[in-house]
């Protein structure tokens, strides 16, 4: 194998394989609580990745006992760092939306204009909830109990990332209800936003004459 059979999910075990030593159990709960926001995947495969960075040489594998139990842990070799520090400053793949309540609302006229809302409610509870079961971070770090505080410069460009996005779906989500409220409950006759719709298009041809003069 190579590293050219490596994926995001590889390397996203890499650096953390770059911060401490983990067992794929904590690293498992890592990827869930540091990653899971951006780059959610599943635990089977998390599970599976580590002893496939080891048969690269990119991590080496220690058992050891904790009491009675038996467990493996992973650190990364200087192999692995070198490759991770080859990775890092490459490109990156833009953002993949995926969102179930999205579908639905694409497809609205199959359903009522309280079907709608609902959906529209429900995009609401779930900001509320992420928030929630996100925990509070940024405040943890304001209080001198975040871990690994070293890190904190970078974390909180991500961490602002994925604050604006909860705070553009809710501010979206809020409109698109206001919006539907004044529709009549036959979806076939509700109109167009024509004032949106025009800033939607002022917006993308700025952002196409920007695309240009990168170019």
């Amino acid at each position: 194998m190579s590293t050219e059979e490596l994926s995001t999910t590889s390397y996203a075990i890499l650096g953390l394989l770059s911060v401490k030593p983990w067992t794929t159990y904590e690293l498992a709960k890592q990827m869930d609580r540091a990653l899971g926001l951006f780059w959610p995947r599943a635990r089977s495969h998390l599970y599976a990745e580590p002893k496939r960075l080891v048969a690269l040489g990119l991590a080496t594998a220690k058992r050891e006992n904790t009491g009675q139990r038996p467990r493996t842990v992973y650190s990364i070799t200087r192999k692995g760092r070198r490759a991770l520090s080859t990775w890092v400053p490459e490109p990156g793949a833009g953002p993949t939306l995926e969102a179930e309540l999205l579908v639905k609302v694409f497809f609205a006229e199959h359903g009522s204009r309280d079907d709608l809302l609902a959906t529209l409610r429900s995009m609401r509870a779930w900001v509320e909830d992420h928030a929630v079961a996100s925990g509070s971070p940024s405040q943890e770090y304001l209080e001198g109990r975040g871990a690994y505080p070293e890190r904190l410069p970078w974390l909180v460009l991500v961490g602002r990332f994925l604050d604006e996005f909860e705070s553009m779906v809710d501010r979206w989500a809020a409109w698109a209800i206001a919006e539907v409220e004044q529709w009549p409950e036959d979806l076939v006759g509700a109109e167009p936003d024509w004032a949106v719709l025009k800033e939607m298009a002022a917006h993308g041809a700025a952002l196409s004459k920007r695309a240009q003069t990168r170019r």
